[in-house]
């Protein structure tokens, strides 16, 4: 029940929503309590990744950002989602993090790397934007 409780919210469907989907679907009562417990433990998980320690060496680092369009306030906008990827001392790729922005710019980047330095990382050999800008450090 949990993981179509947090399909329905990843579709971006609100509480009231999933619990009216429920109903007509499985005949299943949910309430908004349940609703909010499987999804605000699972917010919990994605804060503690996004803060976890990580390597103090990463040789590679790409940074990307997509724009997708999601919902919200029940009309559709573009965000920015920035990634960081690092490939670490062993030669695998690590998600380092996930960020959420309204738009790209270089003013977010300079947070994302300062963000990944208070999270133990201390030497970038080299850094790949999505735009081509390398950077040797």
């Amino acid at each position: 029940m949990d993981d179509k409780i947090l399909f329905l919210y990843a579709q971006g469907m609100s509480t009231r929503e999933i619990v009216t989907t429920f109903k007509e679907l499985y005949g299943a009562d949910a309430s908004p309590t349940l609703i909010s417990r499987v999804t605000d433990a699972v917010i919990e998980e994605v804060v503690e990744w996004q803060s976890r320690p990580l390597d103090a060496v990463y040789p590679i680092v790409y940074l990307d950002c997509i724009v997708v369009k999601i919902r919200q306030d029940k009309r559709v906008i573009n965000k920015a989602i920035y990634l960081a990827l690092g490939v670490n001392m062993e030669g695998h790729k690590e998600l380092l993090g996930m960020w959420i922005s309204e738009n790209e710019g270089a003013k977010f980047w300079l947070n994302v790397l300062t963000e990944l330095q208070n999270r133990g990382v201390h030497i970038l050999v080299k850094v790949n934007t999505d735009s081509g800008f390398s950077v040797n450090t």
